[in-house]
Parts: structure tokens; sequence; C-alpha cells
């Protein structure tokens, strides 16, 4: 006997500092015209020297388990999808699963850039399903402002710093996740990455001064394979799922660039009302996007109870994947 698995509990925190568009002015041959007409972002929060991710995951964790009516030791495993963790070894989940006091946890990180969200729910998802284990923490974490460089202004304008927290639980047949597909392809790797740092090129003064563990990001190419991306394998999910482009109540994308947002929408035939965005308020925020915006929706009364939601992500990788939703 399967079970299906869903959303109980949600949650999510940022930094309380923001670093808006006129900001940037100061610190960067840009304007608020030129990042607003290209990405759709007017402001982005930036954590201070003394933060770091895994505290922004503890505080979307708390506020999530505490919507969910669940204590940590509730919870048998904590997925943490981040591109930025507080360090090489241990890792941000098992640090976070120690804050938490999940003694009942595993922890372990999800690599897959801004994907890393989805990643975690599909995991999550089928070891619920199979009985494996009853309730779960999926959490998208990143400060990206450490890893941009603020004199290359293609990248410094975009990246913001959050989390958002997922409780996965058993819930009844019609409801929870329905489909979900992830995918990959590493042809695209020096579409979005960050050479420095790994065992490939290392750490050393040189690869400092070359800025190589800054985020590199080659725009135009991506926007292309995104687009096409998220709305292929949408369309995939809905279909597998047995629904109809105009059964979806909601769509909450990753929020990376606005005209990505609106150039998957117009493809799939989805109407603007029915996508969510916040990019304006917080930028990309990698792997906290989708649950961050997911959050909003929920408290905001945007998402109502027997929903249909569509999440979909694109990331460095390239990463890809889309999940269907019914609350």
């Amino acid at each position: 006997m399967t079970q299906n698995a869903g959303i109980i509990g949600m949650g999510h925190a940022y930094p309380s500092a923001t670093l808006t568009n006129a900001d940037l002015e100061k610190i960067v041959e840009t304007s608020d015209e030129w990042i607003t007409t290209r990405t759709g972002i007017k402001q982005r929060h930036k954590a201070a020297d003394n933060e770091y991710t895994s505290q922004f995951g503890v505080l979307a964790a708390r506020q999530a388990l505490e919507r969910a009516g669940l204590e940590p030791t509730d919870v048998e495993l904590i997925v943490c999808a981040t591109t930025t963790p507080d360090q090489i070894m241990p890792s941000t989940g098992a640090i976070i699963q120690a804050q938490l006091g999940a003694s009942n946890a595993a922890g372990m990180d999800i690599f897959a850039a801004c994907s890393g969200f989805l990643y975690g729910l599909t995991m999550v998802e089928s070891m619920i399903r199979t009985g494996q284990i009853r309730h779960a923490l999926v959490i998208g974490a990143e400060v990206l402002t450490k890893y941009v460089d603020y004199t290359d202004r293609s990248t410094c304008v975009i990246f913001g710093d959050g989390a958002g927290a997922a409780v996965l639980g058993p819930v009844p047949a019609e409801k929870g996740i329905l489909a979900t597909k992830i995918r990959s392809d590493g042809r695209y790797e020096e579409q979005l990455y960050a050479p420095g740092g790994g065992t490939k090129l290392g750490t050393s003064h040189k690869t400092i001064d070359d800025g190589l563990h800054f985020f590199k990001m080659k725009g135009n190419e991506l926007f292309k394979v995104a687009v096409r991306s998220m709305a292929e394998i949408s369309a995939e999910v809905i279909e597998n799922a047995g629904y109809a482009v105009a059964d979806i109540d909601l769509v909450v994308p990753h929020q990376a660039n606005q005209r990505i947002t609106d150039a998957v929408a117009s493809r799939l035939g989805v109407p603007e009302e029915k996508v969510y965005s916040n990019i304006a308020e917080h930028g990309n925020t990698s792997s906290a996007s989708i649950p961050i915006a997911l959050d909003e929706c929920i408290q905001t009364g945007k998402i109502k109870e027997g929903d249909l939601v569509l999440l979909t992500a694109f990331g460095g990788g390239a990463t890809w994947g889309s999940t269907l939703i019914r609350f």
C-alpha cells in the first residue's frame, strides 16, 4: 500500500538587511532602470558578515514545524538544498539537524543549484510514498551574496539570500505531490558555475586573486535553455498526472529572472494572473526561491485548499525540474 506525500507546513526566513538597486548604483556601473528592465529585481536581502546559511535554514524549519504541528523529534529526514553550504564538511543539513534538536533525523545536503528544492521534494516524496519515512523537512537555504563579484554587474545585481522550508508527511490520496520529475545536463556546466575551491582548481592565492570562487554566468545562452527546459518538463509533469494546463490554479516558478518567468508562462499558455512572482523583493535566491514564494502564497491565501499548483525550476548544472501538487 502506498501513501501520498504532501506539504503539511511551511516557513521562510531571510536577512533583515536589503541591498536595493539604488545601493548597487553606488557600487558598480549600473542603474535601477537597467536592472529592472533585464531582471525585474528591485532589491534583494543580504546577509551580514556574521550570518550564514544554516541560520536561515533553522529559522525557516522551525516555522514550518510549528505550522505543521510537529516537534523536531517527529522528523526522520532533513534534506537541505544549497549551493552555499556553511562549510565543506559536515553537511549543512546535519548542522541544521543538530540546531533543531531533530535527534531522530538523518541530515544531508543536495547540490542541484536553483532546482535543489524540487530535487529534495522528489526524493522525499518517494520515501514517504513507499513507507520508508513518515515526516521529513526539505529546506532550500542560500547565502549567495558572499559568492558574487561586486565588479561584475551581470551577476551581482541578481542574487539574494534567504531560506524556505517545507514539512512533508502523509496526506489523503487525492492530495499532495501528484507528479514530479527532475533532469540535468552537465554539458551546460559553464553557463553558470564557480570554478574555484573544488578539487579541480583548489584554493590558492591565484584562484582567489583571479576571482574564480565567484559565480560566472553566460546569461543569454542560459535564458534560452532555461525557458525551453522549464516549459517542456512542466508540460510533461502536467500530462503525466492526467491534467491539462487549463486545470492549473497557480504556477510558482523559480525566481530567476522575470523575463524567464514570463517566457515560460507564455510557452505553456498560462495567463499572467496565474503565475506568482516575488523577484522584485527578493532577487534570485536559488534553491530557496520556490519555498519562499510558496510559503508567501500560502500565508496570503493565494493558495487555497484544493488548488492545483505547479512548481518549476532551472539552475546551474544545468538542472531543472517540475512538481505538481494538490493542496
